[in-house]
């Protein structure tokens, strides 16, 4: 038995590449939708009623980024669904990372800005001022400084593939 692996076509690693996208697209969906749907029960409370004019700022600004977040999450899927048949893999897949991409920005600023309206309201503004900031610097290095430094490791080169990972 031989332990070399099989060469992929380009038809085959563009598939392999999509249903991969898509596969990562399920965490992402997930989160989004249980932030979506607490910010969306929040409003319908009594605490809410009575928030203060920054407060229920806040909270728009939180719906709005996960809204924008779920429509970008679940653009590729749609544009697969739409697309797969006419051979538009590759495109899919280009568009489709940039759109990932901003979804995910988009998830961790409607995050970080619902844990600060929490803290806000608990806590009180000092606390808000500690923590959304530390939240937001949590993601960001945990989501885009460490695949930065991962990228850069030497002794190790990347692997060109159609999505741009």
């Amino acid at each position: 038995m031989s332990s070399q692996p099989v060469a992929e076509s380009r038809d085959e690693q563009l598939a392999r590449n999509v249903s991969e996208l898509l596969g990562e697209l399920r965490v992402a969906q997930a989160a989004v939708q249980f932030l979506f749907g607490f910010l969306l029960s929040v409003a319908f409370t009594d605490l809410f009623r009575a928030a203060n004019g920054f407060e229920k700022g806040l909270h728009i600004a939180a719906v709005l980024l996960a809204a924008t977040s779920t429509a970008l999450l679940a653009a590729p899927p749609v544009w697969h669904r739409m697309l797969f048949r006419e051979g538009r893999r590759e495109e899919i897949l280009a568009i489709g990372n940039k759109s990932v991409l901003g979804g995910l920005i988009c998830l961790a600023a409607a995050v970080t800005a619902t844990v600060s309206l929490i803290a806000k309201v608990i806590f009180g503004s000092i606390t808000m001022a500690v923590i959304g900031p530390a939240i937001g610097l949590l993601f960001g290095v945990l989501w885009f400084v460490v695949p930065h430094h991962i990228r850069r490791r030497p002794g190790q080169e990347p692997v060109p593939t159609a999505d741009g990972e």
